[in-house]
């Protein structure tokens, strides 16, 4: 249920207003002050401030200002005895969702507080939705290497430049790509990506140039190349070392002449395409090994931008932490989790042969299968799910008994099953107090009902 917090300096007022959300089965803190306000704000995840205006100590105005400072997409609703049309727009201008005149209007106070919790709820579904929909998300880091790669991008995006992005798997090679097209005079075209390792050979020049009808046995109709779809934008050759050697010869004419012919066409069409490759592999040793042509590697790297290991840039990993914690939160509905800084620093003692993939899946396992906050036991319980099962997470509960891992055929299946574990046995401790359980792990109560339902769970299982 949404959590409310109340500014005022007057006691009936306080009481009044708790006793009413209350009723209606809102969760409810109230303070006198606004610097106690701020305090709260700062420290808990209201849904709804409901402020006075008139108050000692701090003018409501300050600590809607302060407050949205805080916590930007924290709804206000500014409540004063003293109430004008000037004082409602000022508030409104400075972010208030609506103002209400004391004595408030039961009717319209609970309509007004139903509606400031739907915006808010839509706020965060739409910042959701965007981050979903968009595949450009930001270079997180402080890191030196990082910070090189920042200026790099900024640097070479404007020009038609062809850059090589180095880097092991799952580093973050596809993001940079990413950005410097995003930040490239060619943004309003299309970016196409080609992974060149999951196409077969013989089927990768068709993939590139595209092919006339007829030219083989399943080219049943004349199809259009990803040269030809990326003209005007940035082609993005992923993993671009696993290309076959044809191919790279193709690739090398259609750089050289910005022209391409379709498989079993004769006609040359003018392609204008700027080319962004990757690469896990080091492509010097693949040319002394024959596996690269050397030409179409000098063609590719008028650029270089290595993308380094997670391993290089610990000091990375809180930053990036954080921004998994908040983002895997959002997209579950649930609180952000806490974690402590032991656990932070258990986080980088870790391997990371996975680099930034790795990290996003284990704060996403710590999130189901952790309490509130996440400790340093729970990274040493969890950093591997296949591994030797620990006897105790740290807090003097059973870790969980030993799973066959070879069950699972993909790690959404292993959450799936983690997750169902985790709340039946939270369930079970709480002697099956709903309630309770959805505060014990923090999570709304109709999220957890939901989870029931969808896993199937039942009393006595």
């Amino acid at each position: 249920m949404a959590k409310i917090l109340i500014i005022d300096d007057e006691r009936a007022i306080r009481s009044t207003l708790r006793e009413i959300l209350e009723y209606e089965d809102y969760t409810v803190e109230d303070v006198d002050n606004g610097l106690d306000g701020l305090e709260l704000i700062a420290k808990n995840d209201f849904d709804l401030v409901l402020c006075d205006i008139k108050m000692n100590r701090m003018d409501g105005m300050e600590v809607l200002t302060e407050g949205l400072a805080i916590k930007p997409d924290l709804p206000f609703i500014m409540i004063s005895g003293h109430g004008t049309v000037e004082t409602a727009v000022e508030a409104s201008r400075k972010g208030a969702f609506d103002f209400i005149s004391k004595p408030p209007d039961l009717n319209r106070l609970l309509i007004t507080v139903r509606n400031a919790l739907d915006r808010g709820s839509l706020v965060t579904e739409t910042k959701t939705l965007k981050r979903k929909v968009s595949k450009v998300r930001p270079i997180l880091g402080e890191s030196q290497a990082i910070a090189r790669i920042k200026e790099t991008i900024e640097r070479v995006a404007p020009t038609d430049a062809r850059v090589l992005v180095t880097g092991a798997n799952g580093s973050g090679k596809e993001l940079v790509a990413r950005w410097l097209h995003e930040k490239s005079n060619r943004s309003n075209a299309p970016l196409i990506e080609v992974n060149c390792a999951a196409i077969p050979s013989e089927l990768i020049e068709s993939e590139l140039f595209g092919h006339e009808k007829g030219s083989f046995t399943s080219a049943v109709k004349q199809r259009i190349g990803k040269f030809e779809s990326a003209t005007g934008g940035t082609l993005f050759l992923d993993e671009i070392g696993d290309m076959s050697h044809s191919a790279q010869a193709k690739v090398l004419r259609a750089l050289q002449e910005n022209k391409i012919t379709r498989v079993g066409g004769e006609k040359e069409i003018e392609v204008d395409v700027r080319v962004i490759a990757a690469t896990n592999k080091d492509l010097l040793k693949e040319i002394d090994l024959g596996n690269f042509r050397m030409d179409l590697y000098h063609r590719l790297s008028v650029i270089l931008i290595h993308v380094p290991p997670l391993s290089e840039r610990k000091d990375d990993i809180a930053l990036l932490t954080q921004n998994f914690l908040d983002e895997i939160c959002n997209d579950y509905g649930m609180p952000v989790k806490k974690i402590s800084e032991a656990a932070l620093d258990a986080l980088k003692a870790l391997p990371w042969t996975g680099n930034i993939r790795e990290l996003r899946n284990m704060v996403e396992r710590l999130i189901i299968l952790s309490d509130k906050t996440i400790t340093d036991a729970d990274v040493k319980a969890f950093a591997n799910p296949s591994g030797p099962v620990h006897e105790s997470n740290g807090n003097g509960a059973a870790a969980a008994p030993q799973t066959d891992f070879n069950q699972f055929k993909n790690f959404q299946e292993y959450k799936d099953f983690a997750e169902r574990e985790y709340i039946k046995f939270k369930l079970e401790k709480n002697n099956w107090n709903v309630s309770k359980t959805a505060d014990d792990i923090d999570i709304q109560r109709s999220y957890l009902y939901s989870k029931i339902e969808k896993y199937g769970l039942k009393r006595g299982e």
